[in-house]
């Protein structure tokens, strides 16, 4: 496992962000934050993170939809369409779960989705196992 990874989170919540950046960081990961959606595509951009743990609701219910729509699919990000989306929520249940006849479903899914409150060892291994199935990128 890279130790040495580095993730991005993207979350409005101060109080999940530091622990969940505690955790990383004990870990040996290094933790950029963003607060909003439209933030984490620019550090996403400047940072060029390993791994990214993004929230659904922040400031509208469905912003981490839009990024991951974004992140995934927008011709203008394609250079990072390979890095790993974990969406964290509170929202219990998946994108494929709420919308399970939606065909736009697949527009808007994760690599992985961990309800919160997040179990440590969940998020732990999830990261894990997307860092060892992601492709070197396109040179």
């Amino acid at each position: 496992m890279p130790l040495s990874a580095k993730v991005l989170m993207i979350d409005d919540d101060a109080d999940c962000r530091a622990s969940v950046r505690h955790l990383l960081e004990s870990t040996g990961y290094t933790v950029v934050e963003a607060e909003c959606g439209k933030d984490g595509l620019r550090r996403m951009v400047e940072h060029r993170p390993d791994v990214i743990l993004l929230d659904v609701m922040m400031e509208c219910a469905s912003e981490g939809y839009s990024v991951t729509q974004a992140i995934k699919h927008q011709d203008c990000f394609s250079d990072y369409r390979g890095i790993p989306v974990i969406m964290l929520s509170s929202i219990q249940e998946s994108p494929d779960e709420l919308f399970p006849m939606s065909p736009e479903s697949e527009l808007i899914r994760p690599d992985r989705y961990i309800p919160k409150p997040v179990d440590a060892g969940l998020l732990l291994g999830a990261i894990e196992s997307v860092l060892a199935a992601r492709k070197p990128p396109a040179v």
